[in-house]
């Protein structure tokens, strides 16, 4: 991996500074990409962005900004991103500083701010080794998340478009999905979300496949397919529907034939039950009937010495005797056939007998 300091004056930075809205914002010559489209605007407040104008105004050492090169002659800022547009908007008379703006002030004191020289590490090399030392700059101030980092380290088409599905505000995704999914668009949580389900959680090996596809409308289409087979299998919304992993269950089970109206009286029926400590794998329950995803209710420290000194220490499957730390509560009827986590349905078995039951 190459990284190399360079010295750039903020005139050189300036130079065809666009902002773009919602297309991105270019400087230094329309070669730098500032901010991405619909990448996250963490916008400095005044007191902020002033005291980034006064740093360079007194002269003094503003902390040093870091761009990934991008390959073809273009970079992109990965740490400075606000220092950036502070000094392009002033440059710009997008707003005043000490009750003066930029094109009013002498013409020595804005050649003495055009001078002034910025310290930028630049990096390229492998996706990997610009991924890693992404990360380990990335340690301060507005943390990049670790999707908006992969989106630095594989820039190109696909990702472009990619965030036009998924990282807008009311983007196709949202509109479609907010129900189901945590995080927030314009965070990059979509779309980590989208890449990691159709990946099977190879999430860059997937990104360094596609990254210069045209677009990543296989990406919209696997992911629509998704939320689609959701809402036709559960057309019943609850909250608890939200944040599942969605795309592991689709996976596994897209290719069934599934009853709605059996599994919504399942699902009612278990969501009522008290003893189902994780209601979300309800979802997931339904279709497999693995009791590890519901997290039934194990009975308390009370009821278990409760019940072991009832029978003196003895399992009653193979009439031996021990301290209470070798034995395990049990349900007498199993809760999948209705016995319930209470103290009349509990009794203390040594552990193999446990297992061995447990095994039937």
């Amino acid at each position: 991996m190459k990284i190399e300091l360079h010295e750039i004056t903020i005139r050189e930075l300036t130079d065809g500074y666009k902002d773009n809205a919602e297309n991105g914002v270019v400087a230094y010559g329309g070669k730098l990409d500032v901010r991405p489209p619909y990448q996250r605007e963490f916008v400095y407040k005044d007191k902020q962005r002033d005291a980034v104008i006064t740093t360079v105004n007194k002269n003094f050492p503003l902390n040093v900004m870091y761009w990934a090169d991008k390959g073809d002659g273009t970079y992109e800022v990965i740490d400075g991103q606000q220092r950036t547009l502070s000094i392009c908007q002033y440059v710009n008379g997008d707003f005043s500083y000490d009750f003066a703006y930029f094109h009013s002030l002498p013409s020595d004191k804005r050649e003495e701010f055009l001078n002034y020289k910025l310290m930028v590490y630049i990096c390229s090399g492998t996706d990997s080794e610009k991924l890693g030392w992404f990360k380990t700059i990335n340690i301060a101030g507005e943390k990049l998340t670790d999707q908006e980092l992969r989106n630095a380290v594989y820039c190109g088409s696909w990702v472009t478009d990619a965030k036009r599905h998924f990282s807008k505000a009311n983007c196709a995704a949202y509109n479609l999905a907010n129900k189901y999914l945590n995080g927030a668009c314009n965070r990059q949580d979509y779309l980590e979300t989208a890449i990691d389900w159709i990946s099977r959680s190879k999430i860059e090996e997937y990104m360094s496949k596609h990254q210069h596809d045209a677009n990543a409308n296989k990406l919209w289409l696997e992911f629509s397919n998704i939320i689609n087979w959701v809402k036709t299998t559960f057309p019943k919304y609850r909250k608890e529907m939200k944040g599942i992993d969605w795309g592991t269950i689709y996976y596994k089970f897209k290719d069934e034939v599934w009853n709605t109206n059996e599994l919504e009286a399942e699902i009612t029926r278990l969501m009522q039950d008290s003893d189902v400590g994780n209601k979300k794998g309800i979802y997931e329950y339904v279709l497999d009937h693995n009791e590890r995803h519901l997290n039934i209710r194990a009975f308390d420290d009370n009821t278990r010495r409760e019940i072991y000194e009832k029978q003196g220490g003895i399992c009653p499957l193979c009439g031996k005797h021990f301290d209470i730390e070798f034995m395990e509560a049990d349900h007498i009827t199993p809760w999948s056939q209705g016995g319930r986590t209470v103290a009349e349905n509990c009794q203390m078995l040594c552990r193999e007998c446990n297992r061995r039951k447990s095994a039937k």
